[in-house]
C-alpha cells in the first residue's frame, strides 16, 4: 500500500507463528508489519514505530550465535512486547536472568496473573495459557514488577509500565491461549496507547485518496484474473479514478475450464468496470516450452504477463488518443504473503518468486499500483465487501496468477493442461456437490507430469499420470492445514477422474500443512 499508519513492528526471530502475531495485531484493528530481528534499532526506528512485538523463536537466548536484537531499541521510548523468546530477549538484554528450567512446558498450562497488571486487565486471575518452551526467565529486570506464574515458571509475565516495557512466556497468539488476543490488545490499547483505526472502511478511504493524488489524469490498466484479489484491487482503482481505468482480462492459456467465461459474465452483471478480453495463450505456451523448473515458469509468466500488458497499452493508446492521457500506470493484486513469500523486506527468505513480485522483468515499462501490497487474504475479503464487491467474487476461491502452469509438475503443453483441466473441473464438480466450498480455503489439483505409474484399467496395463488433491484450510496464506474431506467424496473424484481421463491412474491426497509444505506444489 502506498500510505499506512504508523506500523506495529513483529520482530521475527524464526517463530513459526510471527505471521500470525501480526494477523492478530490486525484483528485488533491496528497495522502491523514484520521485520528480521537482523534489522539494527536505526533500521526500526526509521519506520516511525507505534509499537514493537518481539516473536518467540527456537533458539535459547544464552547460547554462542543465538538471535539477537539490538539492545539501543530499548532505550527508544517505544513500548514493546516480549513473547516467549522475545520475553526472554528482553530479560536478558535489560539485566535479567535466563536459563533451562530442567521441566518444559508445553501446551496447555494453568497460569495465575496478577490483579492491576495491564496485559491481563479485565481477565480472570487463573487462566489457561499456550506454553511452548524449556527456557524460562528465573529473575525479571531491575524495576520490573512480575505479573504472572505457573508451577513450572515463577516469572511468567512482567512490565515496567514507566518505560512501556512488557513481556509474557506464554504464547497468547494462539487460539489455545484463553485470553491472549485480550493481552495482546490490552499491551496495544493501554501499554502503547494506540487507537483501533486499520479498518476495511479507513484502509479504502486511504487508498482511494492516495490513489487518486498519484494518478492525476493519467489512464490505468489492470491485470485482472477474476480473482479475490485482482478484483478488489480494481474496484479500489475504480472508485479512485473511475473510467481512467480498464482492466485487461489475458487469457495466458493456463485457466481451469469454463474460466475466462465465468470472469466475463461476472464483470459484466454487477461490477461496472470495463473490461476487455485478450487471448494470449500461445505467447504463453511457446515461452514455456521445454521449461520444467517451477522458479523459472513463474518469472516467464511474470515477464509474458508484462509484455501481454504492454501489447495491451498500446492497443489502448491507439484507441483513445493523445487526449485520453498517457497511459502509465499497471495495477496488480498483490497481497503480503506475496511479498513475503518472494523475500520482500531485509532478511526474509525468497520461498518462491510470485509471478507478480519476483518474476517481473526490470525493464518493465509501467509504474505499478500495489494497493493490496500490505493486506492479508482475510483482509482483501473485508475491504472488498467494503467497496461492494459482489460476494461471488469476494468469496471466491483463490486461483493463482500463473494459474495452472505451477499445477504442472514438469513441461507445460497444451496436452498435458487438457489433462489437468478435465481432472480439475472433476474435483470442483464434486466439491460443489457435497457443498464444501465454503469449508475449503481452496483445493489445488496437481498433474505429476514427469511421475507415471502402472496401472490397470479395462484389464489391460496402462502407464499414466497420477493426480494431486491438496484441498487446504486457511485463513490468511500464510499458514494452512489440510482439508479432511469425507472418505466418499475423495471416492467419487477418484473413480471419476480415472474413469473419464486416460492419461491419469492414480489420484492421491496431499495430507501436508504449511509449514513445511507451501499450498501449491510448485
Amino acid at each position: 500500500m502506498t500510505s499506512n499508519p504508523r506500523p506495529v513492528l513483529v520482530v521475527d526471530f524464526g517463530a513459526q507463528y510471527a505471521q500470525l502475531i501480526a494477523r492478530r495485531v490486525r484483528e485488533a484493528d491496528v497495522y502491523s508489519e514484520i521485520v528480521p530481528h537482523t534489522a539494527s534499532a536505526a533500521d526500526m526506528l526509521a519506520k516511525d514505530p507505534a509499537a514493537i512485538v518481539l516473536s518467540g523463536g527456537p533458539s535459547s537466548v544464552y547460547e554462542e550465535g543465538a538471535p539477537s536484537l539490538d539492545p539501543a531499541i530499548f532505550d527508544a521510548g517505544v513500548p514493546i512486547l516480549g513473547i516467549c523468546y522475545g520475553f526472554q530477549a528482553m530479560a536478558q538484554a535489560l539485566g535479567g536472568a535466563v536459563g533451562r528450567t530442567g521441566t518444559r512446558e508445553y501446551g496447555h498450562t494453568e497460569a495465575s496473573v496478577a490483579e492491576g497488571s495491564c496485559l491481563f486487565d479485565g481477565t480472570p486471575a487463573d487462566q489457561v495459557v499456550w506454553m511452548s518452551h524449556g527456557d524460562a526467565v528465573q529473575a525479571a529486570p531491575e524495576g520490573f514488577k512480575v505479573t504472572a506464574s505457573t508451577s513450572q515458571t515463577p516469572v511468567a509475565a512482567f512490565e515496567n509500565r514507566g518505560r512501556k516495557l512488557f513481556g509474557l512466556q506464554w504464547h497468547p497468539e494462539v487460539g489455545h491461549s484463553a485470553y491472549g488476543q485480550a493481552a495482546l490488545e490490552n499491551f496495544l490499547y493501554e501499554g502503547a496507547g494506540l487507537k483501533p483505526v486499520w479498518t476495511p472502511g479507513n484502509i479504502v478511504d486511504e487508498q482511494v485518496e492516495a490513489i487518486r493524488r498519484r494518478v492525476g489524469g493519467a489512464q490505468v490498466i489492470c491485470a485482472l484474473s477474476g480473482g479475490v484479489d485482482s478484483s478488489v484491487a480494481a474496484a479500489l482503482v475504480h472508485a479512485a479514478v473511475g473510467d481512467q481505468l480498464t482492466c485487461f482480462f489475458i487469457d495466458h492459456g493456463l485457466l481451469r475450464a469454463g474460466e475466462r467465461e465465468q470472469v466475463e459474465r461476472d464483470y459484466a452483471e454487477g461490477m461496472g468496470i470495463r473490461v476487455v478480453a485478450v487471448d494470449e495463450s500461445q505467447r504463453f505456451l511457446d515461452a514455456l516450452n521445454g521449461v520444467s523448473d517451477p522458479e523459472a515458469k513463474r518469472k516467464i509468466i511474470g515477464r509474458e504477463f508484462i509484455r501481454s500488458f504492454e501489447a495491451a497499452q498500446a492497443r489502448l493508446i491507439a484507441d483513445i488518443g493523445a487526449e485520453g492521457g498517457e497511459v502509465k500506470f499497471l495495477v496488480q493484486g498483490t497481497l503480503y504473503p506475496d511479498v513475503v513469500e518472494s523475500g520482500g523486506g531485509q532478511g526474509a527468505a525468497n520461498i518462491k518468486s510470485h509471478h507478480n513480485v519476483g518474476g517481473l522483468p526490470e525493464d518493465m515499462a509501467f509504474e505499478l499500483i500495489e494497493p493490496l501490497r500490505a493486506l492479508f487474504k482475510d483482509e482483501v475479503r473485508a475491504v472488498g465487501r467494503e467497496l461492494g464487491v459482489p460476494e461471488k467474487i469476494v468469496a471466491r476461491q483463490p486461483f493463482p496468477g500463473p494459474g495452472l502452469g505451477i499445477r504442472i509438475v514438469g513441461e507445460v503443453t497444451r496436452e498435458r493442461l487438457e489433462t489437468l483441466r478435465a481432472a480439475d473441473l472433476i474435483v470442483r464438480d464434486e466439491l460443489t456437490a457435497a457443498g464444501l466450498d465454503e469449508e475449503i480455503w481452496q483445493c489445488p489439483v496437481v498433474l505429476l507430469a514427469d511421475v507415471r505409474s502402472v496401472g490397470v484399467q479395462g484389464d489391460g496395463r496402462t502407464y499414466g499420470h497420477p493426480i494431486v488433491l491438496r484441498p487446504v484450510s486457511s485463513e490468511d496464506a500464510m499458514t494452512a492445514d489440510w482439508t479432511r474431506l469425507p472418505y466418499d467424496v475423495l471416492a467419487r473424484i477418484s473413480t471419476r477422474i480415472t474413469n473419464s481421463v486416460p492419461e491419469v491412474n492414480r489420484v492421491v491426497l496431499d495430507c501436508t500443512s504449511k509449514p513445511p509444505g507451501t499450498i501449491e506444489w510448485e
